[in-house]
């Protein structure tokens, strides 16, 4: 003989199964209308609605309905206050009316428009933390019965639910909201800055490179914007919804880089406390960008050659292959091809990094970019100090366009964030940046010079040229060189100045 399921029963079973509706749904609506078809089954109601305070304007929006006219019902709105449910929804207090036509709270004009003949209805408030968001009410048996106490009753635990759902929803897309403020945010930090004819040749190159899943190897100076780049082409891939996953191969020791790119199990070593997750696991179903490859050693190019080979790979101490799947992004500063012609790069390494390559520019090669990228800097620092009028003279643009920029991108940054720190809170000078023209001086360096006389030496012309530059001003000329003007006055009477 079939047991038959109590309607307590299935009233616990369809709560277990809306709970994980609740816990895993993101589509409110939906949520809400399957809470509302499941509270009206089980309570065998001729219709439900739930509706939703806006405090703004005081007024009962209808979210959900059910019922031969629950689409017609949503185009109605109910004033706080008015009606079983507006009085609900200004009270807190649930409500249970056997006969609606003896009772003075009932407003029979929604019913009368859409022709519903209403004999009885339960309502009970949606509240989180306390404070009222809604309301959810039933109406009429099926059956023509008056809904009773245990109605209301079950009807509060389907109403609990409801307001779980919606504070879930909202927390979720405040979240949401803060993760795309957070992306925007990057995105706007990881700019890449500048219209010059070869900046614009790279970003399309990256971009082509970018709608495929070739490993690239990015190659440049230090400074230039390598990893801005990895950026550029890991948001404009499909893996974009992925995560970046960024390593510094010269940071790290062999040990502890196989440690980062692998992680580790409890025990593997001395100080291994508990698992750790490495960088190619972080980036699965995205993309590994690993700066400055070139200071690689031997051994761990061979251990990274066998993972991009084979597709796995073990945690430090691990037994368990690991498979991911994961877009590799390389880059380095030095020669890679003269690494591998002279055996300290593996060749085998190389071509499967270097798919396509792909070479950023100097600054000094694109420096009708430096008045943008200098502005651009300059409005980051503006905002962080709060010094919204201070500007750039055309004499410091114009010096910083003849300036080479060894240090590139990086070094301009650097020298916008001294100018404002240093300068006069209202117009950055050619003072005011730490630069100087390397190619109007003459090192005087030879061979046959100790280190001690040819650091003297440089002292001496360096000191010599920021003189001239500030035309004797010692308190310019210290700022200038970033020491104190008291040291700069011991220099200049020990390298006998004038």
């Amino acid at each position: 003989m079939t047991e038959r399921t109590t309607p307590t029963e299935n009233l616990v079973e369809r709560l277990h199964e809306i709970a994980s509706w609740v816990s895993s749904s993101q589509d409110l609506e939906k949520l809400l209308e399957l809470v509302l078809e499941t509270a009206a089954g089980i309570l065998n109601a001729k219709a439900g609605s739930i509706l939703l305070l806006n405090r703004r304007t005081k007024k009962l929006v209808f979210k959900a309905a059910t019922g031969e006219k629950k689409q017609e019902v949503k185009s109605f709105t109910i004033n706080l206050g008015q009606g079983i449910a507006g009085h609900v929804a200004e009270t807190g207090k649930p409500l249970l009316i056997s006969n609606v036509s003896q009772d003075p709270l009932w407003d029979s004009s929604i019913s009368h428009s859409l022709r519903l003949d209403t004999q009885s209805i339960a309502c009970v408030p949606m509240q989180i933390d306390g404070r009222i968001i809604g309301v959810l009410e039933v109406i009429d048996k099926t059956d023509g019965r008056p809904l009773t106490e245990n109605d209301l009753r079950d009807l509060s635990v389907f109403s609990d639910v409801a307001a779980r759902a919606i504070q879930n929803a909202k927390r979720f897309e405040k979240v949401s909201q803060e993760y795309r403020e957070l992306r925007e945010e990057l995105a706007a930090k990881h700019q890449i800055v500048g219209k010059s004819q070869t900046l614009k040749r790279i970003t399309t190159e990256a971009l082509k490179v970018a709608n495929s899943s070739a490993s690239t190897l990015i190659l440049g100076e230090s400074g230039t914007g390598k990893e801005l780049l990895a950026h550029l082409i890991h948001r404009s891939s499909p893996r974009k919804d992925g995560p970046l996953v960024v390593l510094n191969c010269a940071a790290l020791q062999e040990t502890l880089l196989e440690a980062e790119l692998f992680g580790y199990e409890k025990g593997a070593f001395t100080g291994a406390l508990k698992r750790k997750i490495g960088k190619f696991e972080l980036a699965d179903g995205g993309t590994l960008f690993l700066d400055e490859i070139g200071e690689m050693s031997a051994g761990m190019q061979a251990k990274l050659l066998r993972v991009l080979q084979e597709g796995v790979f073990y945690r430090v101490g691990g037994n368990d292959s690991i498979s991911v799947d994961v877009r590799v992004l390389s880059a380095t500063n030095r020669d890679i091809a003269d690494e591998v012609k002279e055996g300290r790069f593996r060749e085998d390494l190389y071509y499967r990094l270097n798919i396509v390559s792909i070479q950023m520019p100097a600054l000094r090669e694109r420096k009708e970019d430096i008045p943008m990228l200098a502005e651009y800097f300059l409005d980051e620092f503006r905002r962080e100090r709060g010094l919204p009028n201070l500007a750039l003279s055309d004499e410091a643009v114009q010096r910083m366009r003849k300036y080479d920029w060894p240090g590139n991108i990086r070094e301009l940054r650097n020298a916008i964030e001294r100018a404002v720190v240093m300068g006069d809170d209202k117009k950055i000078r050619p003072e005011d940046l730490p630069i100087f023209n390397s190619q109007s001086c003459d090192s005087g360096l030879e061979v046959g010079l100790t280190l001690k006389d040819a650091l003297n030496r440089f002292k001496k012309e360096f000191i010599t040229l920021n003189l001239e530059h500030t035309n004797g001003n010692r308190s310019q000329a210290a700022k200038i060189m970033g020491i104190q003007r008291t040291y700069l006055s011991r220099l200049i009477s020990k390298f006998e100045l004038r």
